[in-house]
């Protein structure tokens, strides 16, 4: 989960790729670079932090060109010391000079570094899947070539190289010296990228490729779709728009927890208003908890703010109950990195959050979460609710029980430490302090995101079921991810809600979700 952003302008455009990562930051807080181009010249900085702390005025200034991209970046993997050396976008030299920006994860990067080392006979210097990616595009540049300068076909040549080797999920933009901006996506679609345009009263067109249809709302830019599977999208720097299908086998098939939680409710991903797609979400829920639940006596809705807002909503009118705010959101506390202890954590989740104590005070209570992953917070949040003097306290889930590790790019916890991992739902709610628990069903959760948009059939939901769409994710390599995870120095602390339909953008890490 990172934020990409592509701009190909008519006048400078380091100001816009600052504004675009601003509106992306929710997808990634721990590193953020933009690079440009003027003429033959790249320029580049990043570096670890926010947006706003990364860039300063005299960085701004060095970012010469009409064209450019951007990254902010989440990890998956890795230690604190790693964020400055992985911080994106990558640059190679060779070929040509190629500036490459991405956001999901390679499920065979350990192979593609073997073999870019021994055949490609190229050095890959971090950790990062994403120089691996770079890398693999360098090479098939080079091979696909046909002569000095390279040419439309060649482009498009290389990218179905890139498809042939890599595995898994990925939407990427890069900048090709001299010649052009350069988007593709996975052949699943597994990670959004969507592309709009700006037209001018001068007759000339800017285009711009961006994780979320919000980047291109605020800057001006008009949605135009999302790319499809398996596409590359190409734009010179004069703003000739070209675009090829480079993979003949493709299937569309959208994470979905970029609809339960990652993406902002004020965004559209192939063709799904995200908003809609969580409305719906608490509707189906709704009428679960009428099935399962009839006799609760639940006197109000409360949501674990922020992501959770439209489905808590929903359910409450379904339900025929008063929706209110219980809880309020520090916007200021900054990130704190985990600590030993259960202290530590609790501490960070009532700096966070407070309630209102009114809305709990002899109440029976519904809490509504967009998802619940190892139920630190929701355990938290629940003791909470009973000091504010709530008589019980419900808990319901916009998403079904994570049970299986995710390798798309994603971070979280070891299959271990996933509550619902070996427990059913009676199990769940005493461990989280619970006096009833419930989980949206899978199927209810596809249908609710299906019902705005007809064609989506298939979805990567292996997080629920543990079913890896790519279709080479075996039990070994699973066990090898927890075993670095195991092995990693590095989490964050979780925020409550995620901030994807507030101005300042709060990361949540699913950490303690």
């Amino acid at each position: 989960m990172c934020g990409i952003l592509g701009v190909v302008a008519t006048s400078p455009v380091n100001q816009l790729l600052y504004d675009g990562l601003l509106v992306l930051q929710h997808r990634g807080q721990d590193a953020a670079g933009i690079a440009t181009s003027e003429g033959d010249r790249f320029f580049m900085h990043k570096g670890p932090g926010l947006v706003r702390d990364v860039f300063r005025t005299r960085n701004m200034r060095d970012l010469a060109g009409n064209w450019g991209i951007g990254h902010a970046r989440y990890p998956t993997a890795g230690s604190a010391s790693d964020i400055a050396a992985e911080a994106q976008p990558f640059y190679v030299n060779s070929p040509f000079g190629l500036i490459l920006a991405h956001n999901g994860n390679l499920t065979n990067a350990e192979a593609l570094k073997r073999e870019i080392f021994l055949t490609d006979r190229r050095h890959i210097n971090t950790n990062s899947d994403s120089e691996v990616l770079l890398n693999v595009l360098a090479h098939e540049l080079e091979d696909a070539a046909t002569g000095p300068r390279l040419d439309e076909a060649a482009v498009f040549r290389a990218v179905a190289g890139v498809y042939r080797r890599c595995r898994g999920a990925y939407a990427a933009v890069a900048m090709i010296a001299g010649y052009g901006l350069l988007a593709f996506r996975d052949p699943y679609g597994i990670r959004p990228l969507v592309i709009g345009k700006n037209e001018l009263p001068n007759g000339k067109t800017e285009w711009m490729v961006a994780s979320e249809s919000v980047a291109l709302d605020t800057l001006g830019f008009k949605l135009l779709r999302d790319l499809a599977p398996g596409e590359a999208v190409l734009v010179d720097m004069e703003g000739n728009f070209r675009s090829r299908e480079c993979v003949q086998r493709t299937v569309l098939a959208p994470c979905m927890f970029e609809y339960v939680y990652l993406a902002r409710p004020d965004s559209i991903m192939d063709g799904v208003s995200v908003y809609e797609a969580r409305l719906k979400m608490g509707e189906f829920l709704a009428e679960k908890m009428k099935r399962v639940m009839p006799h609760a006596g639940i006197d109000v809705v409360i949501p674990i703010p922020d992501s959770s807002r439209p489905s808590a909503q929903e359910m409450a009118l379904r339900l025929g109950l008063p929706y209110r705010e219980g809880f309020v959101k520090n916007r200021y506390i900054g990130r704190t990195f985990i600590m030993p202890g259960q202290s530590r954590r609790m501490k960070s989740v009532r700096q966070k959050l407070n309630t209102i104590h009114q809305e709990f005070r002899g109440k029976s209570v519904l809490l509504v979460d967009d998802s619940i992953v190892r139920g630190t917070t929701s355990r938290e949040i629940i003791n909470m609710a009973r000091e504010a003097g709530a008589v019980r306290v419900y808990m319901a889930s916009a998403a079904p029980p994570v049970r299986h590790a995710n390798v798309y790019g994603i971070d979280m916890p070891t299959r271990a430490e996933l509550i619902a991992n070996e427990r059913d739902e009676a199990e769940i709610a005493r461990e989280i302090g619970a006096d009833g628990l419930l989980y949206q069903n899978l199927d209810d959760l596809e249908a609710s995101v299906r019902a705005i948009n007809p064609v989506l059939q298939s979805f990567e939901t292996s997080c629920f079921n543990g079913c890896y769409i790519t279709g080479d994710i075996t039990s070994e390599y699973l066990s090898g991810v927890e075993n670095r995870r195991d092995g990693s120095d590095f989490g964050m602390v979780s925020e409550i809600g995620d901030g994807r339909g507030q101005l300042d953008l709060n990361l949540i890490d699913l950490e303690d979700r």
